[in-house]
């Protein structure tokens, strides 16, 4: 995201937004929210992880026989998420203090990974990609809720234009979904728009780790180690 944006100054921005960050994103990002938990019926017991789970609004719309982790590096927006986790009773919600570009968690651990209005608030979102295809298991998904950049070149120019300023309010809006995407064993099986204002994107993936060869110089790493289904490990 540049320099004047680091892991520090995000988790200072998000842990001043805490809150107020209902009041700001909560009713306007909604439609998203449910847009995004209406593409599939999950099946009994499956593994939910939501990377930048921030104050929980997406946590009661998750089936209640899941088991759902969430994480997040700022430690007051979690207090928020524990207290709308406690109110509402969800027992199949655990919530961890966590950088989302070094996951604490091992290879394959969830069956569903989601990114909601997140991967263009990180400081490194190829890192935090690495770690989301990472953690999610072979033929797993991958949902991305965010704003991209838009097709249309003076609204893109205009995007570009002012994503240092928003930069400093916490996120980009110069990301393109190629960009996130690109080199990574993802197959899209969705790319939809979707309100406010048909501005933002709805994409799902599913996890194609087999195919590692193919972006294995992308990682960094010389495509004999790259093995059927790991990702490097980012160092602690």
């Amino acid at each position: 995201m540049g320099d004047a944006v680091n892991r520090e100054s995000i988790e200072r921005i998000y842990s001043a937004y805490a809150r107020v960050y209902d009041r700001l994103f909560g009713r306007i990002f909604q439609s998203g929210r449910e847009a995004a938990m209406a593409r599939w019926s999950p099946n009994p017991c499956e593994r939910f992880l939501e990377v930048g789970v921030g104050t929980g609004l997406l946590l009661p719309l998750y089936p209640r026989h899941c088991e759902v982790t969430g994480i997040d590096l700022s430690e007051k927006m979690l207090e928020e998420a524990r207290k709308r986790a406690e109110a509402l009773a969800l027992g199949h919600v655990s919530l961890r203090r966590m950088d989302a570009s070094k996951m604490d968690f091992e290879d394959d651990s969830f069956d569903v990974v989601v990114a909601a209005y997140v991967i263009t608030a990180v400081p490194d979102h190829r890192a935090v990609m690495r770690e989301m295809i990472r953690v999610c298991r072979p033929d797993g998904r991958i949902v991305l809720l965010n704003h991209f950049t838009n097709g249309n070149r003076l609204l893109a120019a205009c995007e570009k234009a002012i994503s240092p300023l928003c930069s400093r309010l916490g996120f980009r809006t110069d990301l393109s979904v190629d960009e996130v995407l690109d080199g990574w064993p993802v197959a899209i099986q969705c790319d939809a728009r979707i309100r406010p204002f048909g501005m933002w994107h709805l994409v799902e993936c599913r996890n194609r780790k087999k195919s590692m060869q193919a972006c294995a110089a992308r990682i960094g790493i010389p495509p004999s180690a790259a093995t059927a289904y790991s990702i490097p490990r980012a160092r602690q």
